[in-house]
């Protein structure tokens, strides 16, 4: 399979778990769609309206840390908010020395990451990322992949074995935001064992040397 490999690397990289607003913030081990369409719309500069979408990822991490972060609460009320705020600390985790590795066969998304308009985030607007390397690679598919891993699955049909988390594939750019695509996923991490599965994928090496199955999504937004 014929497609373009897109390498992103950042210092730190966090990715909150859906409808957890206060209190301690865990980070989930695997960025969602809805990330890497996000850091589509940061490169190109504007939303992007997608149709159909072929895409894989494959992502890691150095270590996993807990940090302290000053946040400042706004009252608010129909939908208006004061000048008052009070601040407070809470435990946020976050990854360090993460590595993303985007597999898109739209040259036309790919254009846009050669100069992107925005700043790549891998999570939160501290948490910046770069691109390192763009190149085009083939493929081979796998006939009984067993290393799929650094990535997150659709639970349905395939029940692979993982945390099991409901993740949007997208949200609308009206206001208040809407959920697109929301469904139950397996986030696998990166250091998980070896799984035999029969599930459609494509075997790549990592620059370390480490091989990976990457399974490509097919994305369909129309109505």
């Amino acid at each position: 399979m014929e497609l373009f490999r897109i390498d992103i690397t950042s210092w730190t990289a966090s990715f909150r778990y859906p409808n957890l607003i206060s209190g301690f913030q865990p980070t989930l081990e695997v960025p969602p769609i809805s990330t890497i369409l996000g850091l589509i719309n940061a490169a190109s500069g504007s939303y992007q309206q997608y149709d159909k979408l072929q895409l894989g990822y494959y992502f890691e991490y150095e270590a996993k840390a807990i940090d302290l972060e000053t946040i400042y609460q706004m009252e608010g009320k129909n939908g208006t908010t004061s000048n008052h705020a009070k601040s407070n600390v809470i435990k946020r985790e976050f990854l360090f020395n993460a590595f993303l590795r985007l597999y898109i066969a739209s040259k036309e998304i790919v254009d846009f990451f050669e100069s992107p308009v925005y700043p790549l985030l891998l999570g939160r607007m501290n948490d910046l990322a770069t691109v390192n390397k763009i190149e085009k690679v083939i493929l081979e598919e796998v006939e009984y992949p067993k290393k799929i891993k650094g990535q997150i699955i659709p639970y349905m049909p395939y029940f692979m074995a993982g945390q099991i988390q409901a993740l949007p594939e997208y949200f609308t750019d009206t206001f208040p935001r809407k959920n697109l695509g929301t469904k139950p996923y397996s986030i696998i991490n990166f250091n998980s064992n070896d799984n035999h599965t029969n599930i459609q994928s494509y075997r790549d090496t990592l620059p370390n040397g480490k091989e990976i199955d990457i399974f490509m999504h097919n994305l369909i937004f129309a109505d």
